[in-house]
């Protein structure tokens, strides 16, 4: 789940805090995944928020996105021209959609948080485009999110992966740090400047995210207030990874098939 929330600072994790995120991390990603291989065309999107609320209950998980701020569902569903957030609900899937599938859970009281987009059957080739850029866009990141380098090398990543091949990232969301809270400090946009932001630092744990248009980087809200689309009905994708940033090198915490 993106966030544009602010917070007082960055609160840098100790080896034992970096365990946990690993932990929570690994689930998470496995449930994104059990979930991927079940998806089919003719399920609405209320079966997928019910059949990850059963999953999480077997792994003995605690929902993170149930009731964040009001949000009804364990997951988020966004399909096609829904860029993020999109509530679970009587929407049926078919043969060409594409589906970003939202994930966040809590395991010993910290955050496993990851996304992925996928098609359903065949796609359109603009679809499979777009999905390659936001796969490329996220690895570029997680290329750049390195000790020493600063966050606008990690966003300006980002977005040149995605714009090389005449797509556009969204502006108004983006990643952010993660722990004990789903939403920390740093925000991560989606686009930025090499050289410029913070510098990154031993013991920082960030949820890269990358959301991706088709046509017009634009985008409304619709009147539920959560779900997200694209201003001109374009094709979006939604991409994400928690990684650890340490003196040993960039470790992900979520490791998944993009």
């Amino acid at each position: 789940m993106t966030s544009v929330a602010r917070q007082s600072h960055i609160e840098l994790k100790s080896p034992r805090e970096i365990d946990l995120l690993r932990q929570a991390g690994h689930v998470a990603a496995e449930i994104l995944m059990d979930l991927k291989r079940h998806v089919t065309a003719g399920m609405k999107t209320h079966d997928i928020d019910a059949l990850a609320a059963r999953i999480m209950k077997e792994r003995d998980v605690t929902p993170a996105f149930l009731n964040y701020r009001g949000y009804p569902a364990v997951v988020c569903t966004s399909v096609n021209e829904e860029v993020v957030h999109s509530i679970p609900g009587s929407r049926c899937l078919k043969e060409g959609d594409i589906l970003s599938l939202d994930i966040g859970i809590f395991l010993n009281g910290y955050c496993g948080d990851t996304a992925t987009t996928f098609g359903i059957g065949r796609v359109s080739e603009e679809a499979e485009r777009l999905m390659k850029a936001g796969r490329d866009s996220l690895e570029a990141s997680i290329q750049a999110a390195v000790l020493g380098h600063r966050l606008g090398d990690v966003s300006h990543a980002m977005q040149a992966a995605v714009e090389k091949v005449g797509f556009h990232v969204v502006r108004e969301y983006g990643g952010h740090g993660i722990g004990r809270a789903m939403h920390e400090e740093p925000h991560v946009p989606c686009f930025g400047t090499p050289g410029t932001g913070i510098r990154l630092t031993e013991g920082m744990a960030l949820a890269l995210e990358v959301m991706a248009n088709a046509g017009t980087a634009e985008i409304r809200h619709k009147p539920d207030k959560w779900t997200v689309v694209t201003a001109d009905s374009s094709l979006s994708v939604h991409y994400e990874k928690m990684v650890a940033i340490t003196d040993h090198g960039t470790e992900v915490l979520t490791p998944h098939e993009k």
